[in-house]
């Protein structure tokens, strides 16, 4: 799995960085999963990976994309085959949960959530 933080300039290093659009391709290539957030979708548009997918970040940051394909959703995580996004700091926890239960399954992602003593909504 690859795993791209969010946040700027981080975000734009990575999305500028060739070798980091090869990875992406080559991993897609593979069936691996893929995971971004805030801001790092991006580096995925810009790599070609999200054409017809759906996918989420932070407000703004895939604007203009939706003419290359990107299916935009605002919710805090989605889920697209093997490509996971999600939107901002505020998400991360989700995110962080949706990781463990793809990776190491249910069970797993429940006890991780049950030990942050993160209350019920």
């Amino acid at each position: 799995m690859l795993v791209l933080p969010g946040g700027l300039p981080g975000a734009d290093y990575l999305n500028q960085d060739s070798r980091i659009q090869a990875l992406i391709r080559s991993m897609t290539a593979s069936g691996k999963y893929m995971a971004a957030i805030c801001a790092a979708p991006r580096v995925f548009a810009t790599a070609g990976i999200l054409k017809g997918r759906r996918a989420t970040s932070f407000p703004g940051a895939l604007d203009g994309f939706s003419m290359v394909g990107v299916i935009y959703e605002a919710s805090p995580v989605v889920i697209d085959g093997k490509l996971i996004t999600s939107r901002s700091p505020g998400t991360a926890m989700d995110f962080s949960l949706t990781l463990i239960e793809l990776l190491v399954g249910k069970a797993k992602r429940d006890s991780v959530e049950q030990a942050l003593q993160r209350p019920a909504l």
